[in-house]
């Protein structure tokens, strides 16, 4: 199996140095390194790289915008922000932008190198604070308190044509809760809730959980 080509976009010196060790010592090959957006692109000018982790406050061009770019100039390439950053701006941008991920820098060796795997698996990863975060912001949004935003539907930005069911479970999708979480929540088995989900996938056009909580908060 071929190596997974990793290029690393931060301007901390000591976070690339120690990214580059922990991702080479588990057999990931670094594409490259860059300070800023300029500069990965620079780097994806010369290398082809499989996924790139990119932080978002930079000097010079920052995460979003780079984000966007490499969405429309190398839309092969997933893309895992990893930052300090989990504000209400940086996430909606990083994420309706097209980052595969988001985690926080904080989380540990662990939880990116599972992160990484994941995104290569096709899934998205997003940060349970990062999550969270989300759901509060659908829920100021709609003048819920957080307890209300757990029972009452959620219908901002849904099709018209979402039945009450599919918009209850939106509201809980929001709140982070799992399939497992909905079921018992709605009285609903599992594979219930499975159905629901992907009729509500297939009218709104949004695959994942991440991005239909940010589509909601736009």
């Amino acid at each position: 199996m071929e190596k997974l080509h990793v290029l690393l976009v931060d301007d901390e010196p000591l976070l690339l140095e120690s990214l580059e060790i922990i991702l080479s010592f588990h057999g990931i090959k670094i594409a490259g390194t860059a300070p800023d957006g300029n500069a990965a692109l620079a780097v994806l000018a010369k290398k082809d790289c499989d996924l790139a982790l990119v932080d978002l406050n930079m000097k010079g061009m920052g995460g979003i915008e780079l984000i966007a770019r490499m969405k429309q100039e190398y839309p092969h390439i997933k893309i895992l922000v990893l930052t300090t950053f989990y504000d209400d701006k940086n996430i909606t941008q990083a994420i309706t932008g097209g980052a595969d991920g988001y985690i926080l820098k904080d989380s540990g060796k662990d939880a990116i190198l599972g992160a990484i795997d994941q995104i290569m698996g096709g899934r998205n990863v997003i940060d349970a604070r990062v999550m969270q975060r989300l759901a509060v912001l659908v829920s100021t949004k709609n003048g819920l308190g957080q307890a209300d935003a757990i029972n009452k539907p959620q219908n901002a930005a849904l099709p018209e044509d979402m039945t009450q069911r599919e918009k209850e479970i939106c509201t809980l999708l929001a709140r982070g809760l799992t399939n497992r979480q909905i079921s018992e929540t709605l009285f609903l088995s599992e594979g219930t809730v499975k159905n629901y989900i992907s009729s509500i996938y297939d009218k709104t056009g949004i695959h994942d959980r991440a991005k239909l909580v940010a589509e909601m908060n736009r």
